[in-house]
């Protein structure tokens, strides 16, 4: 089971007592905004690094392009690992674990953390 895995459920055990028809779709929105802030990031860091190097490897355009595109794909990827048979699966073998006890208003504000490290690391290069 990986983090996001794992986090995916403890949001979804979060809001399955106080919105149980949205939990599935609070806890998707929530690993997909974590997915593409990380992946944003990374993508910023790397194109200020190709920068410095001189090297031109790909224009804005296609690169947000390429980045609205890679969102959706995530989105629909994480539709389908959490919204079946899958999330049944994980959610029986996470029952059996320790409940894990993270701060709910942290875990959101870790993607806001991360797009603050991006507009930095963006107004840096």
């Amino acid at each position: 089971m990986t983090t996001f895995d794992s986090l995916f459920f403890h949001f979804f055990q979060h809001y399955k007592t106080k919105k149980s028809k949205n939990a599935n779709s609070i806890a998707t929105f929530y690993i997909t905004v974590l997915q593409c802030s990380l992946l944003l990031l990374l993508g910023v860091f790397f194109a200020g690094f190709f920068r410095q190097m001189h090297v031109n490897t790909m224009s804005a355009p296609k690169a947000w392009t390429l980045f609205v595109l890679v969102t959706i794909f995530l989105y629909f990827k994480n539709w389908m690992q959490y919204g079946g048979r899958k999330r049944k699966v994980l959610n029986a073998k996470m029952l059996k674990k320790k409940k894990l006890s993270y701060n709910i208003w942290l875990l959101w504000l870790f993607p806001v953390a991360i797009l603050g490290l991006t507009y930095i690391l963006y107004q840096a290069t």
